[in-house]
């Protein structure tokens, strides 16, 4: 087991960085962020620290090359999902380390700064390598789209978690929020009253039916299509028609899919229970739409990083594609090629989230040659 990789992933997940957006008062990136500006800068890379939104900086640090090479990018997200405050407290057990973000995605973070710290000992690449460290993965993505309209490098490696397979294709996702509108008045009083909730139940019946039918349709062997109803809420005591009911959808995406396309599913199901029932009033709004992304195996950045892990292992790695979203999708649409590639770990976003130390050591390693190979192609 590494122990300066055991070092970095400690200090990264002892630094709480919860997302505010997804718990109110949560401690945001400000911390991991100032953390890691100062050690890049000491490392001598290029420090660009910028506020995406109050206290939530993005830093960008680049390892700046002589000019004749490509940019490689290594982009990762420092928020988490909220924790127990002993998830704040990281362990090791057994190789593993265990805490909040461990996996998701402060390991992958710190096989990064390892690469290019280790790289900037050795001298001057001809190309640049840049470390993009994000905000806002875990909600809306604000970190990535903002880091798009600053730097756009050739080609871009995301350490988000992969057990050390490389994921060259992942899905997309869509968000809704269906709202109903009814009349509140006394249960007795059924001549004024319009139930907002049940009026809403032919679009439940159909994201019902319509999943069913995904998992009929042909898909990749890494996941399907699939619709769900996240959450509900209307209503506020029992002898009272609601007034108005809102459901939260999740669609999930895979290749040959769009989140456009998504919206009209949900179009559909309304105008088939307005036709059911014409006292229907209802709308719906999207939060976010991702479409998803694949890259083939071609791709300059893929041949490098597939030939670095065979170089560094002696055996050629696992490629599949992986069904969550992941911040590469901002990236992709912008032309970049982007695949993943980080270290071994589990339980994401629960209580026993842990990251495996030595593959951090790995992943680091596989990291610094591919930034060494890639970025020593010529423009």
């Amino acid at each position: 087991m590494s122990d300066e990789a055991a070092a970095l992933v400690t200090a990264l997940v002892e630094r709480d960085s919860t997302n505010p957006q997804l718990v109110p008062g949560g401690a945001g990136e400000g911390p991991v962020a100032d953390y890691l500006a100062r050690r890049l800068g000491a490392a001598g890379l290029e420090l660009d620290v910028w506020e995406v939104l109050p206290g939530r900086p993005n830093v960008v640090a680049t390892l700046r090359g002589a000019g004749a090479g490509k940019t490689l990018m290594l982009c990762g997200h420092m928020d988490v999902v909220r924790g127990s405050d002993e998830q704040f407290r990281p362990e090791i057990r057994d190789g593993r380390l265990y805490g909040r973000g461990a996996i998701d995605m402060k390991g992958g973070i710190a096989a990064a700064v390892l690469a290019a710290e280790r790289l900037a000992r050795q001298g001057r690449l001809p190309g640049d390598l840049v470390l993009a460290l994000v905000i806002d993965e875990e909600w809306l993505s604000v970190g990535a789209e903002a880091l798009i309209g600053r730097h756009v490098p050739d080609a871009a490696i995301f350490p988000e978690p992969s057990n050390l397979n490389v994921v060259i294709e992942h899905g997309g996702f869509a968000w809704f929020e269906v709202e109903s509108t009814g009349v509140e008045a006394a249960g007795g009083d059924t001549h004024l009253g319009r139930d907002a909730i049940a009026m809403l139940g032919p679009v439940l019946a159909d994201i019902r039916t319509l999943d069913r039918e995904f998992a009929t349709r042909p898909a990749p062997d890494w996941g399907r299509a699939s619709i769900h109803a996240s959450t509900i809420s209307g209503g506020d005591q029992l002898p009272v028609y609601p007034a108005g009911c809102t459901v939260g959808v999740e669609r999930c995406l895979i290749p040959g899919e769009t989140w456009q396309g998504a919206e009209d599913e949900i179009r559909d199901m309304l105008a088939r229970a307005r036709a059911a029932d014409p006292e229907l009033t209802a709308t719906f709004r999207t939060i976010v739409g991702r479409d998803p992304i694949a890259i083939e195996r071609s791709e300059p950045v893929a041949e490098v990083l597939l030939a670095s892990f065979e170089s560094e292992l002696g055996r050629p790695p696992v490629v599949r594609g992986e069904i969550g979203w992941m911040d590469s999708g901002i990236l992709f649409e912008s032309g970049v090629p982007c695949l993943t590639f980080g270290p071994i770990g589990a339980g994401e976003h629960t209580a026993i989230e842990w990251v495996d130390v030595a593959s951090v050591e790995t992943c680091a390693k596989v990291l610094e040659r591919t930034a060494r190979a890639f970025c020593s192609r010529p423009r």
